[in-house]
């Protein structure tokens, strides 16, 4: 078998080649969720900038957020909690006690914050999209495909590049294609 020269193919062709052999890049771009994705903006955090009660649930927040990335998981759930109670209208630390309980293996109280972060988000802005990835994970974890699709569809139309990423990787035509032009094509 021949191996293919990938010094005489246009830029459009190393572009198509490198979507079929890295499912998961698309243009030469990582989708991998990073975390601070350029997603939009919450607009209820906007509303009141100078509200105390944002300021000090925010603040709370920040810190719980330090607890968890130190594996300190109860601690962080206890001032996510607190940072709700503070200003129980902002879904961001819903979603985050969200993520801190699935981290902890309670799917249940996460799915149950994450509906309320995507009901206080409008489904919209960062939270919602994060929000929406959260369920879709969960949704994938419990083998429920279908759910898992609709959720990664709609963080996607969000501007979330993991969701795009999950997306690809539930497409079983896109695997199974992806997987017979990598062994017809044995590129070196």
């Amino acid at each position: 078998m021949t191996t293919l020269n990938r010094d005489c193919l246009s830029e459009h062709d190393r572009q198509v080649l490198e979507s079929i052999f890295n499912p998961s890049q698309i243009g030469g771009e990582e989708l991998l969720y990073k975390g601070e994705e350029e997603l939009p903006v919450d607009l209820l955090d906007l509303a009141e900038p100078d509200n105390p009660r944002i300021l000090k649930s925010k603040s709370i927040e920040l810190e719980a957020i330090k607890q968890a990335e130190n594996g300190k998981l109860a601690d962080a759930i206890t001032l996510f909690t607190k940072a709700i109670e503070t200003a129980p209208e902002r879904p961001a630390p819903w979603n985050n006690r969200a993520q801190a309980y699935r981290y902890s293996g309670n799917d249940e109280a996460a799915l149950n914050d994450i509906e309320r972060a995507l009901q206080l988000s409008n489904r919209s802005g960062r939270t919602g999209c994060r929000a929406f990835c959260q369920r879709g994970v969960l949704r994938r974890k419990h083998n429920d495909t279908d759910g898992a699709r609709a959720d990664f569809e709609e963080a996607a139309k969000l501007g979330s590049k993991f969701a795009r990423t999950q997306l690809i990787e539930l497409n079983p035509y896109a695997a199974l294609c992806n997987q017979m032009l990598r062994e017809v094509m044995k590129v070196k």
